[in-house]
């Protein structure tokens, strides 16, 4: 069965912010002291809830979302950020050309938190948005490995049992398509997993498209529990043992969340 995330906006707003709070504000302060006058952009910022603790500790926020529901439910739940005039939320492609334009050189901080794995092309992608960052600004990206566990996104099906069964997600993709159907899962849900299935990304795959695109990673923690879990299954967080982070592919198939300050040398 799907969590309770999956169906309670209230619930993944909450969740999205204590999270940031407690381990991911902290995590990027020690690379970028988010203060008065930071500028942080977050793609793919669905309710807002990340958001938040950046606009409390001083820094003009913007999330911008393809989803206009989620944005919708943004600009409601973050209204008194917004209403304060640092905070906004809007529905954009950052592709879109005046987008780009306009934003060209402006943010201190990129957040892509559980978004880069649902992104086509991402090698394109990171070249792109790297115009977006001003001088010595800094990228961060979070996301869960392809061959973890539930690295298929699969805990959002329905059904109780392909909900918490891991690893099916790398078998063939009609073989894939199959169970979930015969599962019960609706069009849409298959259709979101195949999606994943398309673009999902490892870690090995990351660091060749930062390399690549000239990025230098500043910090690196792999997690063997994420922290996201504490507020999903009440485990504690916990990074990777040593042993597994040395070892480039098996990695992979425990970390269940990989985590990187980035920066550009382009804007350098």
């Amino acid at each position: 069965m799907a969590l309770s995330q999956h169906a309670s906006i209230q619930v993944r707003f909450d969740q999205q912010y204590e999270n940031a709070k407690t381990y991911l504000l902290p995590f990027i302060n020690s690379e970028l002291p988010i203060t008065e006058g930071t500028r942080v952009l977050e793609i793919g910022a669905g309710e807002g809830g990340v958001l938040k603790p950046f606009w409390e500790a001083g820094a003009t926020v913007m999330g911008v979302d393809l989803s206009e529901s989620r944005i919708a439910h943004a600009n409601e739940l973050m209204r008194a950020c917004v209403d304060s005039g640092r905070a906004s939320f809007i529905v954009k492609n950052v592709y879109d050309e005046e987008f780009a334009h306009t934003y060209a050189g402006s943010f201190h901080l990129i957040l892509l938190k559980d978004t880069i794995e649902h992104i086509p092309d991402q090698e394109r992608f990171l070249a792109h948005i790297s115009s977006l960052l001003a001088k010595d600004g800094r990228l961060f990206l979070g996301f869960p490995p392809w061959r973890m566990p539930f690295g298929g996104h699969q805990q959002i099906a329905a059904n109780k049992w392909l909900s918490k069964l891991p690893y099916y997600h790398l078998l063939p993709k009609n073989i894939y398509k199959k169970i979930l159907e015969n599962g019960g899962e609706t069009e849409r849900v298959v259709q979101e997993l195949l999606e994943i299935k398309d673009t999902g990304i490892s870690i090995q795959q990351l660091e060749k498209y930062l390399r690549v695109n000239k990025y230098h990673i500043l910090k690196r923690d792999l997690f063997l529990f994420n922290p996201i879990y504490k507020y999903k299954f009440g485990l504690t967080p916990r990074r990777q043992l040593p042993v597994l982070r040395s070892l480039p592919i098996l990695r992979d198939w425990f970390t269940t969340a990989a985590w990187y300050i980035v920066s550009s040398e382009k804007e350098s």
